[in-house]
């Protein structure tokens, strides 16, 4: 062994393993290796596999290949610890056969950095000091950081881990080692407080995305910390937080890159909030205002032709709200599902007089008063149209139902179902018309008859008939692009 040459043993218990780095598989030193070191792991050539416990495991391939994958665990002899793996490829049959424990067996082996350390104390201090050169890698490449709390990482893992509570010193430790992060998700940290946001102040300048989703502790004052912060933060995500609308003021005189702002469900902000982010965020493309019953729809008026992107869905809206949220003029999607009352009967006419021409995908599901006026408005004045949902708008008849079919010459996708009005005379106008139409989702009511939908299926058999009923329809917010 080499002067250079750093011999390990158990990391637990000292136990020598006759493991030495000149056996490192280095002849790859790249990409590759420096991403196995970043997850923890060196790969080796051989080992002394008398200095292990072996636990096999076997992954059968085909009979017909006349092979098996061989991966063996390997444990500490003296301790049992979990030190690595080996990896090997045998032409024995899984079924007869047992596998061959010999080093030759095995083409590699990896082993985990933190189960072993050096065994003289000189090769500590290299391993140490190697350690921290890959550390400090680590800490300059990351650019995200998502919490096992946060909603977006979904799966058994997850949910089987109980919120993490993160506080100040958690989060200056975090900003402190990784200095050149850009998403950071907060999201499901119910117990964050204002006061841990003050570290934004000195770390967060290349921060473009935070998610503070369900964060209830958060307040206005949090938010103007998150401003002053992180100047560059292009998305930002307030799921469910009680802010007002001073907190959005906040956000309007200092993150004046925002193109993306979930407010969904934050129950104290109004159209003064919204005022004053649409005019302060010429960039805003995406606005998510979804059960924000104090919102109307006024304080989006005269917004940046760049907004393309509105959930308002069950929110107060009012006719003259309709006319504020389409006046930008660029609106490529629109969700108002949920909207009632009889003040909106004809009061849907606005998305068709001719600010929302590039409207690509609209959701009026559940607008149960909408009437055959707003739907020959809405099918003359957006040609784009490609989706459309209408699910539940009982007060839709044969004149709402011929001129889609007359005037949508774009539309892909149509939402019908539970539509107590749709009849035999207005299913033949969609199918006469609607040339693109590719997908009809419909369930049946007692005013079709099953004449008319196989006539339907006969005459248009490129289109799906599909009975099954989408909550939700448009692109995924993050990927919303003016440019499309």
């Amino acid at each position: 062994m080499s002067r250079a040459d750093v011999s390990y043993s158990c990391g637990s218990c000292g136990y020598p393993l006759n493991l030495t780095s000149s056996s490192r598989i280095a002849s790859g030193i790249g990409s590759e290796y420096h991403e196995s070191v970043k997850n923890g792991l060196i790969s080796f050539l051989s080992v002394d596999l008398s200095r292990f416990t072996q636990v096999d495991q076997v992954h059968c391939f085909p009979v017909s290949w006349g092979r098996y994958r061989l991966k063996t665990k390997l444990l500490c002899r003296k301790c049992g610890v979990h030190i690595g793996y080996g990896y090997g490829d045998t032409p024995a049959l899984c079924v007869f056969d047992s596998p061959d424990s010999s080093s030759a067996a095995y083409k590699k082996f990896t082993v985990k950095i933190r189960a072993v350390q050096p065994s003289e104390e000189t090769d500590r201090e290299s391993f140490g000091l190697t350690c921290h050169r890959w550390l400090n890698i680590q800490n300059l490449k990351r650019r995200s950081l998502q919490f096992p709390c946060s909603f977006g990482v979904v799966g058994p893992s997850s949910l089987s881990q109980s919120c993490t509570d993160i506080n100040s010193f958690h989060l200056y430790r975090i900003l402190t080692r990784f200095q050149h992060l850009e998403y950071l998700s907060f999201s499901g940290c119910t117990e964050l407080s204002d006061s841990a946001l003050n570290y934004l102040k000195p770390y967060g300048s290349r921060l473009q995305t935070l998610c503070l989703d369900c964060c209830f502790r958060i307040s206005d004052y949090g938010i103007s910390l998150v401003g002053d912060g992180c100047p560059s933060l292009t998305t930002i995500s307030l799921y469910r937080c009680n802010i007002t609308d001073t907190g959005l003021e906040a956000l309007a005189n200092t993150c004046l890159a925002l193109r993306r702002v979930n407010l969904a469900y934050c129950p104290h902000i109004s159209d003064s909030g919204l005022r004053a982010l649409s005019q302060g965020c010429c960039e805003l493309q995406a606005i998510k205002i979804s059960s924000c019953r104090g919102v109307s729809g006024v304080g989006l008026r005269s917004c940046s032709s760049t907004l393309v992107y509105i959930d308002a869905e069950c929110c107060n809206l009012e006719p003259e709200g309709i006319m504020s949220i389409v006046s930008g003029g660029g609106l490529k999607f629109l969700n108002i599902a949920g909207l009632s009352g009889s003040n909106f009967r004809n009061g849907l006419e606005a998305i068709g007089n001719g600010f929302a021409v590039g409207l690509k995908i609209l959701s009026l599901r559940m607008c149960r008063s909408v009437t055959d006026a707003s739907i020959v408005a809405i099918a003359k004045g957006c040609p784009l149209l490609q989706e459309w949902n209408l699910a539940l708008c009982h007060e839709v008849r044969f004149p709402g139902w011929a001129s889609i079919g007359s005037n949508c010459h774009s539309l892909e996708k149509l939402h019908v179902n539970r539509c107590r009005n749709l009849c035999d005379q207005g299913l033949q106008a969609l199918r006469e018309g609607c040339k693109q139409l590719s997908v009809l989702y419909m369930n049946r009511n007692g005013r079709i008859s099953d004449t008319a939908v196989e006539l339907f299926k006969l005459n248009r058999c490129n289109v799906k008939i599909k009975f099954e009923e989408v909550m939700s329809i448009g692109p995924n917010w993050d990927n919303v692009d003016d440019d499309e």
